[in-house]
């Protein structure tokens, strides 16, 4: 990953502590610029707009969690462990966002439902690191699907409520231990669906 110039990492750091504090509403490149001791030309010379400097503070966030994400799929641990282990940190994430940095969560939602760059980019990026757990499952004789491409599409779909922003901010008001226990259950029918071979090919 290239460095980023100190200009740029001030500008982001400035961002970042702005719209924590003022949200989407009252975030302003001026403001911004202010604080960190700069024009908003110069601002503008690194982010070409608003939108583009608070897409970057959120893909700081994303890739953070990307690397989080990637060292339990890097680990020694069976794929069936890596599997639960990838579900349970990503839904975790995005829940303590919301819960913890609801600006910031707001940012990230509008660019999963905008389908922004960053947003798209994250999704392939997590979606290859759940394929590579899978690969390494049917490898290993862990997992045993008819059709691997359906069993990832299967994973991707069954956690989507757990892990999708919008699914999130929809029950903000359940209780923490509801949710945990749901998705406990969901991962224990994932982990039998992919070790028992249900998942089935096209026309079967």
């Amino acid at each position: 990953m290239p460095q980023r110039e100190p200009s740029e990492t001030r500008i982001l750091t400035v961002a970042s502590e702005h719209l924590r504090k003022f949200g989407l509403k009252r975030f302003t490149v001026v403001a911004v610029a202010e604080e960190a001791g700069m024009t908003h030309a110069n601002v503008y010379r690194y982010f070409p707009s608003r939108v583009a400097l608070i897409d970057a503070v959120v893909d700081v966030w994303l890739k953070a969690t990307e690397r989080r994400l990637a060292d339990i799929a890097d680990g020694p641990d069976p794929a069936d462990d890596k599997l639960e282990r990838l579900i349970l940190a990503l839904a975790k994430a995005n829940r303590d966002l919301l819960q913890e940095d609801p600006h910031l969560f707001a940012a990230l939602s509008l660019a999963v439902a905008k389908r922004h760059a960053i947003s798209r980019r994250n999704r392939t990026r997590v979606r290859a690191l759940f394929e590579r757990v899978v690969d390494e499952g049917i490898a290993t004789g862990v997992f045993e699907p008819r059709d691997r491409d359906r069993a990832i599409a299967f994973v991707i779909d069954a956690t989507n409520r757990f892990i999708h922003p919008a699914s999130l901010a929809l029950e903000a008001d359940v209780p923490q231990a509801s949710v945990d226990t749901r998705l406990a259950t969901l991962i224990r029918v994932i982990l039998r669906v992919l070790g028992s071979g249900i998942v089935k090919k096209s026309g079967d």
